[in-house]
């Protein structure tokens, strides 16, 4: 089972690993599915076995995944899972230099344009999900005026909102209630800016 922990991204070499784009789906994916093969995982991001394989492993060299005990009874198919329950990065690790500046804004960048991507294809097929769906999602923006430290308190307490919801919904699937059940994708920003 991998760690409660969130694993924090705060060197170089790791960060260029998971800021592939490539390999930041699959490990999305694999995040979602929990545990899965890398033939799995070939299906549902349209590429090669044998390149979904080659990823996996560099994401499991740089210690984000790790193969699932007890799966794969016949040794032929290696299960993967991811080693904690996510990831964190933080920009204070990579200001120190211009090149680890420039590859966190990159990653950052990618990440940012997968969402969109997400939300896109999710307004593209809204008509595909049913009311109750329809009536749960939701969007928002709100503009704040906070110090540094409100800011950081904000981020603390809403990650703890959905660390709760998450671990009561995986407790849930575990104990089999998956009825009406579905991946959901929560992105939220907290950053200052001038108008």
């Amino acid at each position: 089972m991998p760690s409660e922990d969130r694993h924090r991204i705060s060197d170089l070499d790791t960060l260029k690993a998971i800021g592939h784009p490539l390999r930041l789906k699959l490990y999305r994916a694999l995040h979602i599915k929990r545990t899965a093969t890398a033939s799995q995982l070939a299906d549902q991001v349209d590429e090669a076995v044998s390149l979904v394989s080659y990823h996996l492993r560099k994401l499991a060299d740089h210690g984000l995944i790790e193969p699932a005990e007890g799966r794969g009874a016949d040794g032929r198919e290696r299960w993967w899972q991811p080693s904690s329950r996510g990831l964190t990065f933080s920009d204070t690790d990579f200001d120190d230099a211009p090149d680890k500046a420039a590859v966190y804004a990159a990653a950052g960048r990618m990440s940012f344009d997968q969402h969109v991507e997400l939300y896109r294809a999710h307004q593209d097929a809204r008509h595909t999900w049913d009311t109750q769906w329809r009536a749960a999602s939701w969007s928002a923006e709100n503009l704040l005026r906070l110090t540094a430290e409100e800011l950081a308190a904000l981020g603390r307490e809403m990650g703890a909102l959905i660390v709760r919801y998450e671990e009561a919904g995986r407790a849930r699937e575990e104990a089999g209630d998956t009825a009406g059940r579905e991946s959901v994708a929560l992105h939220t920003y907290g950053f200052p800016f001038r108008p």
